[in-house]
């Protein structure tokens, strides 16, 4: 598509001239001799550029600029002038205006001043989309589960987000917890300053500092340059420190220096640097118990547990698992490229009826592993049975046996077939019928003997069940 660019000019032959330069193949122009009648065309359409004289006839390039910028804030404004002073460049830069260049100009300068506009431009758009998205992606409305106790959870991220205070999100590993404190930021009046991610347990304990506060040159072995931290590197938006119960006592005490004072100190360095930096922090740990024994620091856990949030463990929350599923097989579908799927509803409740020791991100995995794996439109319990863990068995011989194994085991036993049918019919009644008819041909009379039910409560189930 060409960039759109609108012309303001009195001067006839000026008119004429940008005309031509910014007219096709490379751009669609349109020239208007005032500023009213420049406005005129904002208000009906949108332009990437505007090039304006600033003494017309009536409203002032100067007042036309204020006007057109709240029109549409990301116009480029590029004022052409013969009366180039230092008080009309600074003006016309106060009130937004992207350059100003003075007659008579170099018409291709020119043409390199509106082409690094429209750059300038294109950036600014992506990056407030990008923004947009991520505000979107992290919205409280698109964390996923609809329990009690999710409901308190998006009730403490919408009564905190906009309170500029420190955040301790409390919760076993793989719960979500980085995906609560992307919400709080991405809600909160710093979602277009960064948002940055330190994984303490990850990071050496001997390097985290430096990766924390930064280092100047020389500091150390390997020092060769200077280098900013991520607190420098989130000024003006939020850190997000993930398993903050790995931080070693001395960085602690450094830490909480940084959350009373507002400033650090890099290492090797002789001065310090203030930021404005809002903290999250993170950790599967019991922070009581870490203090009890002396592994970490009581006036740094009041320091950031100012609002705690507890985001409980899958198992505590099973009935999420189903919009969990569906979200994450919409998700996958987009990823993968691949086509939709859908539970069967006997395979949710095999789900269900997991501890889900790996949480959410145990669920994830799996998911993804099935449609990876599979082809089949259905997602039944057998592709839950074989995807699951051998301990996800315990005492259930349900999950102990696959899919196969236990209708070969109904097929072929005569003791245990009531057992194994009261066993599998509560939760995979329907891929039960159907792979018994199957095996029996559609023959209901030889499935309900096998069954040890009667033909009619067969069809009946069937009908139920709509199966064919």
């Amino acid at each position: 598509m060409r960039s759109r660019i609108l012309i303001a000019d009195d001067d006839e032959s000026m008119r004429w001239v940008l005309s031509k330069t910014f007219g096709p193949p490379k751009y669609h122009s349109e020239a208007v001799a005032n500023a009213d009648d420049a406005l005129a065309k904002l208000r009906e359409s949108s332009y990437d550029v505007l090039l304006m004289d600033i003494r017309m006839p009536g409203m002032s390039g100067l007042e036309a600029l204020a006007q057109a910028k709240l029109l549409q804030s990301d116009l480029a404004v590029i004022i052409i002038t013969a009366y180039g002073t230092m008080m009309t460049a600074i003006e016309a830069m106060k009130w937004g205006a992207y350059d100003y260049v003075t007659k008579p100009f170099d018409v291709e300068e020119l043409e390199l001043t509106v082409e690094k506009a429209l750059k300038t431009q294109s950036l600014a758009r992506e990056n407030k989309e990008l923004r947009a998205n991520l505000r979107s992606k992290y919205d409280i409305n698109n964390l996923v589960g609809s329990s009690e106790r999710m409901q308190e959870v998006y009730k403490a991220i919408g009564r905190v987000a906009d309170k500029d205070v420190t955040v301790l999100i409390q919760g076993e590993s793989g719960t979500g917890k980085e995906l609560v404190a992307r919400a709080v930021h991405y809600n909160s009046r710093r979602a277009s300053k960064p948002f940055v991610p330190v994984n303490c347990v990850a990071i050496p304990e001997n390097l985290l500092e430096s990766e924390m506060f930064g280092h100047v040159k020389g500091a150390f072995t390997g020092a060769t340059t200077s280098r900013t931290g991520k607190f420098e590197q989130a000024d003006g938006g939020t850190l997000f420190l993930d398993e903050v119960a790995d931080i070693g006592l001395d960085l602690q005490g450094k830490l909480l220096r940084v959350l009373q004072e507002h400033e650090i100190e890099p290492v090797g360095g002789q001065g310090t640097t203030k930021v404005d930096v809002r903290v999250i922090a993170a950790t599967n740990r019991d922070l009581a118990m870490e203090i009890q024994t002396g592994r970490f620091r009581e006036d740094l856990y009041y320091r950031l547990n100012v609002v705690p949030i507890f985001l409980p463990p899958l198992r505590e929350r099973k009935e999420d698992i189903s919009e969990l599923a569906a979200y994450f097989i919409q998700r996958f579908v987009d990823e993968l490229n691949t086509e939709p799927r859908a539970f069967d509803p006997a395979a949710i409740d095999l789900l269900q009826s997991y501890d889900w020791p790996g949480n959410v991100r145990e669920l994830e995995n799996l998911i993804k592993r099935i449609m990876v794996m599979r082809t089949d439109r259905a997602i039944t319990p057998e592709h839950v049975s074989l995807a699951l863990p051998k301990s996800a068995a315990k005492n259930s011989t349900l999950l102990q046996l696959s899919w196969d194994d236990l209708v070969e085991q109904e097929l072929k036993s005569t003791t245990a077939k009531q057992d194994v049918y009261h066993l599998v019919l509560e939760k995979l009644e329907k891929p039960l019928l159907s792979k018994i008819l199957e095996r029996c041909s559609g023959n209901q009379v030889k499935a309900a003997e096998i069954l040890g039910i009667n033909r009619n409560t067969l069809f009946k189930k069937m009908k139920r069940l709509g199966l064919k």
